[in-house]
């Protein structure tokens, strides 16, 4: 003898399924969002690429290494403060500003290629292997990008990959192809990935 069921009750069990269903959503989204920073700004990606070009065009035209020199570096602080400004703006609009968890392990990540970058140029400088500079800002950018970008939005990590790729060729290439390469680099794919990251998501 099979034990009494009320029908009332089935109705019941399908609505408690779909909002079992909807929390195991929420809490998925909510955890996604809770692990990777979002904050890396798309249209700040496209002036940085503006601004990258300019130094190029400007840098190639200089008489001496030091004036060279003078002229990236300039453009690296430039791009540098754009790049602050537009992603504590975006973050802040966002769901994860950079004084969240997400936010912190990103600059975390983000900040050891770049000191050692500056580090390098130092060093370099000193040694007269002026030559080596644009790879290896190029390859040490992408590192720093490929680190910080694996706590963000899947694309970041790929354009730090981009970015590493064509350090490893400036490293290979003739010295003269010095500024080209670097205008492709800090010129094209931030205007590229820049374009895209606004479109795709936001700011």
């Amino acid at each position: 003898m099979q034990p009494y069921r009320s029908r009332r009750q089935e109705p019941d069990e399908a609505p408690l399924e779909r909002r079992a269903a909807e929390n195991l959503r929420f809490i998925r989204d909510t955890m996604a969002r809770a692990g990777a920073f979002t904050g890396v700004p798309g249209w700040g990606g496209v002036a940085m690429g503006v601004t990258a070009l300019a130094a190029a065009w400007l840098a190639h035209r200089q008489p001496t290494v030091d004036r060279w020199l003078l002229t990236w570096l300039a453009e690296g602080w430039l791009a540098f403060a754009i790049g602050v400004v537009a992603m504590v703006r975006k973050a802040a609009t966002g769901e994860t500003p950079l004084t969240s968890r997400p936010g912190r392990r990103f600059v975390l990540a983000y900040t050891p290629p770049i000191v050692a970058a500056g580090l390098l140029t130092i060093a370099l400088y000193h040694a007269g292997l002026i030559g080596l500079l644009p790879g290896a800002w190029l390859l040490l950018y992408g590192a720093a990008v490929m680190t910080g970008g694996a706590l963000s939005i899947p694309v970041v990590p790929i354009m730090g990959a981009c970015f590493m790729g064509i350090g490893a060729l400036t490293l290979l290439a003739p010295a003269t192809w010095g500024d080209a390469l670097l205008a492709a680099g800090f010129g094209g794919l931030h205007l590229g990935f820049g374009w895209w990251i606004a479109r795709r998501h936001g700011g």
